[in-house]
């Protein structure tokens, strides 16, 4: 059976591959496994179709049958027990692939996401420029930790792995801020993520919404 994901039918990324159906439609093109994409727009997301799907009213939800899912990382994890491809088949292994798909959800990302909400909504503010160091330096000690623990491999842990998919999505949210430059190892990381044919096959497939979205307007 087909699954279907739903997307922003406007993404507020302006089509550089940062929502998170991103995450999702790369795990299903590493896994080789076709899939629908229906896209929603911000009233949509709040209205009762979808919430009863994401009862938080965000994107992407998964649905396969009568199985839905919400939360990139839950859906992602679902693929890849599911669909070789993501996870190694030692047993040990697989759980240190899953150990550092929730450690860039849980560990890495939260003080990305802080310091990104805070340059878009809050530069205005009085306290801005006192409170945007706090936010780097956060961010910086995070990148310190994994760019120690990633050394010189290639991967996380052996061969790429859903938690290598999941780490390079979220630090390509730091992208514009300038901070992954004092970081070569996490640089190259993400890089060879993003020159992964399964990867590139996604970004085309998440910017050709927003070409589409933005020649409508």
């Amino acid at each position: 059976m087909t699954p279907t994901i739903t997307a922003f039918e406007s993404s507020p990324d302006r089509g550089q591959g940062l929502a998170r159906d991103m995450r999702v439609r790369w795990a299903l093109e590493e896994v080789g496994q076709p899939y629908d994409v229906r896209l929603v727009s911000f009233e949509a997301m709040k209205a009762a179709p979808h919430m009863a799907l994401h009862p938080f009213g965000q994107i992407p939800t998964y649905e396969e049958g009568d199985l839905v899912l919400f939360e990139s990382g839950a859906i992602i994890l679902h693929i890849a027990e599911r669909r070789p491809g993501l996870l190694p088949d030692e047993p040990k292994a697989r759980s240190r692939a899953i150990t550092w798909l929730f450690a860039a959800l849980n560990t890495v990302e939260p003080p990305i996401v802080d310091r990104s909400m805070a340059t878009l909504f809050d530069r205005e503010k009085s306290w801005y420029a006192e409170r945007l160091p706090m936010l780097d330096h956060q961010v910086r000690t995070r990148l310190d930790q994994l760019s120690a623990r990633l050394g010189d491999a290639d991967w996380l842990d052996g061969g790429f792995s859903a938690g290598d998919l999941m780490m390079v999505t979220v630090l390509r949210r730091l992208g514009s801020s300038g901070i992954l430059d004092e970081y070569p190892a996490l640089s190259a990381y993400i890089a060879r993520g993003e020159a992964r044919p399964a990867y590139q096959r996604a970004f085309a497939d998440q910017r050709a919404v927003f070409a589409a979205a933005s020649s409508r307007g």
